[in-house]
């Protein structure tokens, strides 16, 4: 098992991507903590699924824009499996799409707190818990092409996700590995929630690959990422995209 005797912990893992990691990880070894802001349900689900299957896995709830909701998982963490050696920061997300006309201070601090200072809170947070150990940030086609309309803020906040990826990478090297991935169109609640059937349909007929991503095609780059299969790569930021976007 490639993470045998490791503990990950994967913000926002009780659904779509985030669950598809922890259900991986766990698969090959790893001891998981999930965090969950409101779906308790998919949380539980998830740690069910990976008990159920003989993995060790715990679900934590939090709002990772605080320092209390950090310490908590974090903590809860430690206490459980006794260190930190894969965090995967998957939580975030749109909120919203508006315009860069109608967007107020609030929605951009908003949208920052959720996708970068998260990263930057749950980065400090285990790294005094984290010996040789990965990082994987989710990042986003978005920071790539400033995203589709309405999505400046988002972009922008993944763009700094990548930037402090190269960064971390420099200052956490080399005993901790950095990388970021670049998700286009994947089938996950974001999509369903923010893009319009109807540009879904267009990304299947024009995509190389002919189909959307699913959560599992993330997850096993993140697998790839959080072991020695990686062990020459940091500060990467990788595009998934169904050949959509090549940077």
């Amino acid at each position: 098992m490639k993470l045998a005797g490791k503990t990950a912990i994967i913000t926002g893992g009780g659904r779509d991507i985030g669950r598809a990691c922890a259900v991986l990880l766990a698969s090959e070894g790893a001891n998981v903590a999930i965090n969950y802001f409101a779906s308790s349900k998919g949380a539980d689900e998830t740690v069910a699924e990976i008990t159920a299957a003989g993995g060790k896995a715990i679900a934590v709830q939090g709002d990772l824009t605080t320092q209390e909701g950090v310490d908590t998982l974090v903590g809860k963490t430690v206490e459980e499996f006794g260190s930190v050696d894969v965090l995967v920061n998957n939580s975030g997300g749109l909120i919203a799409r508006k315009t860069f006309a109608e967007m107020s201070l609030e929605h951009w601090n908003d949208v920052m707190a959720l996708n970068v200072t998260s990263t930057f809170l749950m980065v400090k947070a285990v790294g005094p818990h984290m010996g040789k150990g990965t990082i994987v940030n989710l990042a986003s086609q978005a920071a790539r092409d400033g995203g589709g309309p309405g999505s400046v803020a988002y972009a922008s906040s993944k763009g700094a996700v990548m930037t402090m990826t190269r960064g971390l990478a420099k200052e956490l090297g080399p005993d901790v590995r950095v990388n970021g991935l670049c998700p286009g169109m994947v089938d996950t609640d974001f999509h369903n929630i923010h893009t319009p059937d109807a540009g879904r349909r267009a990304f299947e007929a024009n995509a190389p690959v002919k189909r959307q991503g699913v959560p599992m095609d993330v997850a096993n780059l993140v697998l790839f990422l959080a072991c020695e299969d990686s062990a020459f790569m940091t500060g990467t930021n990788i595009d998934i995209n169904g050949g959509m976007l090549f940077s």
